[in-house]
């Protein structure tokens, strides 16, 4: 009994011992089993790998290691290249002043062979007509010496036989021509005025912009030239499809390209129209309807000179003010310059070139100056306007091209 007794404890000890071990064993069993997984081996002589490390860091690995002698080498040779390159370049530059003093001074010497030639025409003319005074005041001293000395021989004959002498009419008509000299110095006044005018001209059309007209922008009553200089209204609508970028209910249009320059110069020729508006806008005016945001002038995206009516005023976000400079006569040719640094635009009249308008941001008594820095490119515009009821409707609008009269 007492040896059945202690074979009973041990077995209860023994089962107890199972017991404690058995569970997690069972579960780790378990998870082997039914998840698949590979027991761990935590033997020393197997080392744990750590995660591959991502590209940038490899590539920054890279850059901090020392360069192999292959990568100093071709280094060097790049760096070799280059400074060869930019002494080129260097020396290019050089070279391009030195043509450019050189050029400047041939470009001088031509500007001043011209006034030459001009200073030596005028004073060709200018002593061709002293020698005409001259030649007139000799032969008006002729005659009157001869008068003078016909009195004093009666004079001398007063003293033998006192016969009465009368003066002749003839004696009063010798003088100096100077109905023709009057006539002379408002030919040279007239010269004059012109001269300036074209003096005044020739430094703008150093900036002459050549000015095409844009087909896609044109209302369909507004025609184009085949060299796209030229615009002519059409009392008959074209039957081709509207366009997107076409004014549908205004007859203007657009210059083809914007104006790149700093300085840029155009002219109008307006002599064929009797009711126009020329002038700038943003490519982005409004091309439908007949709300002002589709009218030159009449708002903030176009600047501009029109003639209504006889009266030439100028336009800007539906303001307007009356130009000035205008004779009795509205201008044949209407000049247009637009300055981007100075934010400058004005208008002339290009036959005499006085100034019809300025635009300025420095400037603007009447317009909002805030809007005269032109932050966008502006293309030249054209309008033909409607005329009065007892007028025709207008015709003809040109570009000039440089050198036209």
């Amino acid at each position: 009994m007492q040896r059945r007794g202690e074979e009973m404890s041990e077995e209860s000890t023994g089962n107890s011992s199972v017991g404690a071990v058995a569970p997690s064993a069972g579960i780790h069993s378990l998870l082997q089993e039914g998840l698949g997984l590979a027991p761990l081996d935590y033997s020393e002589s197997r080392a744990v790998q750590p995660f591959p490390r991502s590209p940038k860091l490899q590539r920054k690995a890279a850059k901090a290691a020392p360069p192999s002698q292959e990568q100093l080498m071709r280094r060097m040779e790049e760096l070799q290249a280059e400074s060869s390159r930019t002494e080129a370049h260097i020396q290019s530059l050089k070279k391009r002043r030195a043509d450019l003093s050189k050029t400047t001074e041939v470009m001088k010497q031509q500007v001043r062979e011209r006034f030459q030639n001009l200073h030596r025409v005028l004073q060709q003319d200018e002593q061709a007509v002293l020698d005409s005074l001259g030649l007139d005041l000799g032969r008006t001293r002729a005659k009157l010496d001869q008068v003078l000395k016909d009195w004093e021989q009666h004079q001398d004959q007063c003293d033998h036989s006192p016969s009465p002498k009368k003066p002749e009419a003839s004696e009063e008509d010798i003088r100096l021509n100077e109905e023709r000299f009057e006539r002379l110095l408002k030919t040279l006044w007239s010269i004059s005025k012109t001269l300036t005018a074209q003096l005044q001209r020739k430094t703008l059309l150093l900036d002459w912009s050549r000015v095409l007209i844009d087909r896609q922008t044109c209302h369909s009553q507004v025609l184009v030239t085949p060299d796209g200089r030229s615009v002519w209204f059409s009392d008959a609508a074209l039957s081709a499809a509207e366009r997107p970028l076409q004014f549908d209910k205004v007859c203007c249009a657009l210059g083809s390209a914007p104006l790149t320059a700093t300085q840029s110069y155009w002219e109008v020729d307006v002599r064929c129209c009797a009711a126009w508006a020329v002038g700038v806008a943003y490519a982005r005016l409004d091309r439908k309807g007949r709300d002002k945001g589709a009218k030159l002038g009449r708002n903030r995206n176009s600047w501009c000179v029109e003639l209504r009516s006889g009266n030439l005023s100028a336009w800007h976000n539906d303001r307007h003010v009356a130009c000035r400079g205008v004779g009795q006569t509205p201008p044949g040719r209407v000049g247009v310059r637009v300055n981007y640094d100075k934010g400058q635009l004005m208008f002339y009249d290009a036959d005499t070139m006085a100034v019809l308008q300025t635009f300025s941001a420095a400037v603007t008594p009447v317009f909002d100056r805030a809007h005269h820095q032109f932050t966008e490119p502006l293309y030249p515009a054209v309008c033909f306007l409607r005329p009065p009821e007892n007028q025709v409707w207008p015709n003809h609008l040109h570009f000039s091209h440089f050198g036209s009269p």
